[in-house]
């Protein structure tokens, strides 16, 4: 093993990891209203976060989706303001640490980052509630650099369905078929994480540019409603994306789901949400797990997620999106951001080849965003800004 993760780290120093999904900025919201100098990612912040630059440069980290996600109990001009104080401290954060953080507002920016040797920063809005129903809205994000939107996170939006909610408009409603159209045309990724399958469907069906799923691992292996089913993951070939394997063990352990469900009802029984991640939310949950032992996910767990998505998706179509710092556990061997080497090294031992791991890591990412920017270009020659709206594009028909 020690071969393998020597390779591994070889391997990613040419082709580093493209992560799909990493919600430190909201963890610097929760735990230092954004005071940088309070959680000072140059140094060694673990215990604290699971990420920081050391340990991004560790896991061989080349290219960093951040998540300006905001909570779903924010609506309205409240999650809009929250998502733009997002967007800001990624902003500061890239102004505090150039020598090691890049902006990327283009698949050729991150060959750039790349060739610098720096990470790549780009943004993903986690959750159609961001853009509070407005298509000018949208637009304005991807202006200030979000390149992907999460459709819906936990809880439906007026216009889609979430996994986890119950189902109200059947999938996408005609104004949501109407955003995923508008991405396609600005150049901002559709992603399907936290989608229901039905809304997976519908945007595949519409959408003209390759979607993505930033932080989803595959259902046959793990039936949780936040992972992709198998005809969804076969429907990437003909569509182009991708789907990044998550590393949130109660999404790719069937025995953690139960345990999950306990956990988080402790967390609620002591006046806290359950994913919040703090410290002394983090304590809640050891005294839970001191009493109830936890079922362990572990770097063979990931490895089976993509397995099988190389299977039935193809290799062209998969990627990685651990959800640091969105989640309170992770799998032995990848606790934090320096553990991608260990998943290489694992995918080395199972027999995958380094062409199929560089498409893993750094290929297949940057593909994606490049042909959102083909067809975007093509689009924009096609066809203005949108204008629609949800109050008439999904009124009662009689």
């Amino acid at each position: 093993m020690a071969d393998q993760l020597t390779r591994a780290m070889e391997l990613l120093a040419d082709h580093p990891v493209v992560d799909g999904h990493n919600d430190l900025p909201w963890a610097l919201r929760e735990q230092v209203g954004y005071d940088l100098d309070a959680r000072d990612i140059a140094a060694d912040l673990t215990g604290l976060v699971h990420t920081d630059i050391p340990r991004l440069r560790a896991g061989g980290v080349g290219a960093q989706f951040w998540s300006v996600y905001v909570s779903g109990s924010l609506t309205g001009d409240a999650a809009v303001s929250a998502t733009l104080e997002q967007i800001d401290v990624v902003a500061e954060l890239l102004e505090r640490y150039p020598l090691d953080l890049r902006r990327a507002l283009t698949a050729d920016d991150m060959e750039r980052a790349r060739a610098e040797g720096r990470i790549a920063s780009l943004m993903g809005a986690e959750g159609g509630h961001s853009i509070n129903n407005s298509l000018g809205t949208l637009r304005a994000l991807h202006t200030l650099g979000v390149r992907y939107m999460t459709l819906t996170h936990n809880d439906n939006v007026d216009w889609a369905d979430s996994a986890t909610d119950r189902p109200a408009v059947g999938g996408l409603s005609p104004f949501g078929r109407e955003v995923v159209r508008e991405m396609n045309r600005v150049g901002m990724l559709v992603d399907l994480s936290h989608v229901a399958a039905t809304t997976m469907r519908d945007a595949l069906t519409t959408s003209e540019a390759p979607v993505i799923f930033s932080h989803s691992s595959a259902r046959a292996v793990c039936d949780h409603p936040r992972n992709v089913p198998d005809d969804v993951l076969a429907r990437l070939r003909v569509n182009g994306g991708i789907a990044m394997a998550t590393f949130v063990p109660k999404f790719i352990l069937p025995e953690a789901v139960e345990w999950t469900l306990a956990a988080d009802r402790n967390m609620r029984e002591h006046g806290l949400h359950h994913l919040d991640t703090s410290p002394p939310a983090m304590r809640v949950h050891s005294d839970f797990e001191a009493a109830h032992p936890r079922p362990r996910a572990t770097v063979d767990t990931v490895a089976d997620h993509l397995d099988h998505m190389r299977a039935v998706a193809g290799i062209d179509h998969i990627g990685i999106g651990g959800d640091y710092d969105g989640t309170a556990f992770l799998p032995e061997g990848l606790e934090d951001v320096a553990g991608y080497p260990h998943l290489i090294a694992r995918l080395l031992s199972r027999g995958w080849s380094e062409t199929d791991l560089a498409k893993l890591t750094w290929r297949n990412a940057v593909r994606v965003l490049r042909e959102a920017e083909s067809v975007a270009r093509e689009l924009r020659k096609q066809r203005g800004p949108s204008h629609a709206t949800i109050e008439r594009l999904d009124a009662p028909q009689d």
